[in-house]
This record gives structure tokens, sequence and C-alpha cells, in this order.
């Protein structure tokens, strides 16, 4: 075997030390050095947590080194006692530790699941500052589709595509939904990710303490461009801010459900888009998922399901109340206020059906209700 040279060891390693910071190149510090008070403090929840925890993995990683270093064979230590059993000292010592750091560290998350709530609004601005009562958060509405994202800013009127800005020490309110399939929702320099999920609305309050320009994208694999499912958040002050308004809203261009329906079509790489007017109630269609043309929403359908189903509607069958403060469902007349007990008959319906016991609210002779008992509930007076 032929012996190295000292100097040839050490010139051998100064050329192998940069590939050894090759691993690092994937790491983001961001985490750690957030610009969102929100952030901020889950980033203390780490570091908290990790400290605990470090309290007993460090002594025992030490010991493991000093006990087989003191008890090793040629040592021949003078307390080695090789029928040692039991130690009523070092008992309490390794049970109590662990437990003390369980009750920390369980105390710390009960309270930090409650302050960082995603669904619970802003108290403070930063660690010295309050949320002034009578400030409006930003609000701001998420849609996540294959494979970009939305925001619509519906007091603005706006809305962009894989760009985001907001007024830094403005809390800012998001709406969040899917249009497809389940994504997740993160700016890490503002705030934890929350996931978007199609047909249901998750909620996210945050503020951006420090200007700059942050990376967002999705932190769930959606599919082939997920990748690329990446955004750009702008934290600036206000009169920037307002510049960026300005900018979008000379767009010229229109967010309604054609160009809605055109942007779920999968694609990558989408480079940001301005819309500088948005059509009303965009987000609510998506989040009911009835954006194309004759697609029935989801919250229509459940209020028709609710009320016993009329098999006849159309899409604006259940929009909502009508002006006297009836409901208008389908092919049913609406039951007149003050009216209890009674159930509208479908327009068309011959007086031979109307006496029917489906019709009036009864059942034929024999049968049974969900209770055991006969008699059908919507004919009961008082309900």
């Amino acid at each position: 075997m032929i012996a190295r040279h000292p100097a040839t060891k050490r010139a051998l390693l100064r050329r192998i030390a940069p590939f050894l910071l090759l691993p690092l190149g994937g790491c983001n510090w961001v985490v750690m050095s957030p610009a969102g008070d929100v952030a901020m403090q889950q980033r203390d929840l780490i570091l908290i947590s990790t400290a605990l925890m470090l309290l007993i993995i460090i002594p025992v990683m030490a010991m493991t080194i000093w006990f087989a270093w003191k008890y090793r064979e040629k040592a021949k230590a003078e307390d080695y006692d090789p029928e040692w059993d039991h130690s009523t000292s070092l008992e309490l010592l390794i049970w109590s530790a662990p437990l003390l750091i369980i009750i920390a560290l369980g105390a710390v998350t009960w309270s930090s699941t409650h302050l960082l709530d995603p669904y619970r609004p802003l108290d403070r601005v930063d660690h010295a500052r309050k949320v002034d009562p009578t400030a409006k958060p930003l609000q701001v509405e998420v849609v996540a589709m294959d494979w970009k994202w939305v925001f619509i800013y519906p007091e603005l009127g706006i809305a962009t595509v894989n760009e985001l800005a907001a007024p830094v020490d403005r809390p800012i309110a998001f709406k969040i939904t899917s249009s497809s399939i389940m994504n997740s929702f993160f700016v890490p320099a503002l705030a934890g990710q929350i996931y978007a999920m199609p047909g249901m609305q998750t909620v996210l309050h945050a503020v951006a303490n420090k200007p700059g320009n942050y990376e967002g994208f999705s932190a769930n694999y959606s599919g082939a461009g997920f990748s690329n499912m990446r955004f750009r958040f702008h934290a600036m002050d206000q009169a920037g801010f307002d510049r960026w308004v300005a900018k979008v809203k000379a767009s010229g261009a229109t967010l309604d459900r054609a160009t809605y329906v055109k942007l779920e079509q999968p694609s990558e790489k989408v480079p940001p888009m301005y819309f500088s007017g948005v059509e009303p109630k965009l987000f609510h269609a998506a989040l009911n998922m009835c954006v194309q043309p004759g697609k029935k929403c989801m919250d229509a359908v459940m209020m028709t399901d609710s009320m016993g189903g009329a098999g006849k509607e159309s899409a604006h069958d259940v929009e909502g109340l009508r002006h006297d403060g009836t409901i208008d469902v389908g092919g049913f007349h609406p039951v007149e206020p003050g009216k209890k007990g009674e159930i509208a008959q479908p327009a068309g319906m011959t007086p031979a059906a109307k006496r029917t016991p489906a019709a009036q609210g009864k059942q034929a002779p024999g049968q049974q209700d969900g209770d055991g008992h006969g008699g059908g509930h919507a004919g009961h007076e008082g309900m």
C-alpha cells in the first residue's frame, strides 16, 4: 500500500471540499427568516420545540459516548459492577425529564394551535403592534387550477394569474378553493401552508411586515405540472401597491366565466396575467363548481335536497329567497308566508294526483315512517 504524503492529502481534500457543499444548494432559509408575523411565530414554535427535544437528545448522546469510553475493556473502571440492575435515582431522572419536556411541548402546542389557527383573524401586526380595530383586511380569493393560481381581489374588482401583491403591515384574509384537484397554498415567507380543495373553502389570515419579492407554490403533489405551479408574492408599501393595482387595471381584460373555463384547461409555466375586471360572484361559482354554462351550483343542489327535491330545477331555480320571503324550488309553487305544514303542489298536477297519500303528506295504510309511526311528517301542523 502506498502511503500518501500529508501535503498531498490536504490538496486532495481542498479539491473535494466544494463538491461536499453541493447538497446545500437545495436549501432555502426563508422558513427560518420569514417576512410575516404569522410565519415568525411559526418559526419560533419550531425553535422552541427543537430546543426542548435537544434537552434530552444531547445529554443521551453525550452520556452514550462517555459510558462507552469509561467502561471500555482496557479502562478497568473502579466502579464497574457487572451485577448492577437498578438505581432509584437514575430511574427518576430517566422518567421525570422526558415527562416534563412532554408537558412543556403539550402546553406550547395547545397554545400555538389556537393562536396560529389560520381561520382566526389577526389581532396583531407584529410583536409590538396590535391590529387597528377599524382597519379592514385585504380580501383575496384564491383558486388553484392545473397548474396555475388565480387571485381575485373582490373589493378592487381585479384579478391576476400567478402573481399576488399586498401592502406591508396590512392583514390579508384569503379564501381558498380548487377547481379540480387538491393542492396546498404556501408562501413560506408569509404563513404556513393550507389546503385548497374542490367544492370546499379554506381560510388563511396573514400579514407581511417586510417589503420584498417572495415565492409561493403548491406544497401538495397535483400531477405533471406540479413542480412549475409557482407564483410571486410582492410585499410593498401602500404607494407601490396602488401603482401595482393601476397596472393591473390598465390591462383592459376581463375575467368572465368564458375566460375562467379556458384558464381551467391544464397548462404549465403560465406567465403572470392581469384582469382589470371580474365577473360578479365568480369565486362563488368556482367554489360551487358551476362556472360552466348550464351547470347547477352545489349549494343549489344541497338546498334542493334539503327541501325534498323536485327533479325539474334549472341552474337558477334555487338562487335564494324571493322578494316576498318565500323559496322557489324548481317546479313547485312557493309556500306562502305564515302557512305551515303544507307542501305547495307542482304546477300542472291533476286533482287525482293531489288526492294521493304521497301528495297529501300521508302514507298508505300499513306504511311507517322512519320513527316507526304512521303518517307523513310534512302533513303535521305547527311544525
